[in-house]
């Protein structure tokens, strides 16, 4: 589903996400996917299980964030380095 933060208290790791349903929903720290932090009116994709007190918003994620991006951004990470050896391999040449 998706929705939208309300709130969030990082103090506290818990807030409220506003779905595309209508309904409020609890999230708790331990319900963001890993690496996710989340902040008021931040756009979110999440699932929903019943919790003891109603609905919570479980494996919370940004909205558009794509699953495998840290491994995107390690190759990402690594072209310039092989474009800085490259660059020193041409020095070295001349």
């Amino acid at each position: 589903m998706k929705g939208k933060v309300k709130f969030f208290d990082t103090g506290k790791n818990f807030g409220f996400i506003a779905g595309e349903d209508g309904k409020e929903y609890f999230v708790h720290q331990t319900g963001l996917k890993e690496g996710v932090t989340i902040k008021e009116e931040d756009a979110v994709v999440f699932d929903v299980e019943q919790g003891e007190r109603g609905p919570k918003a479980v494996n919370v994620a940004l909205e558009g964030a794509v699953e495998e991006a840290p491994a995107e951004e390690e190759s990402s990470e690594e072209a310039p380095e092989e474009e800085a050896s490259e660059e020193e391999t041409e020095e070295q040449e001349e």
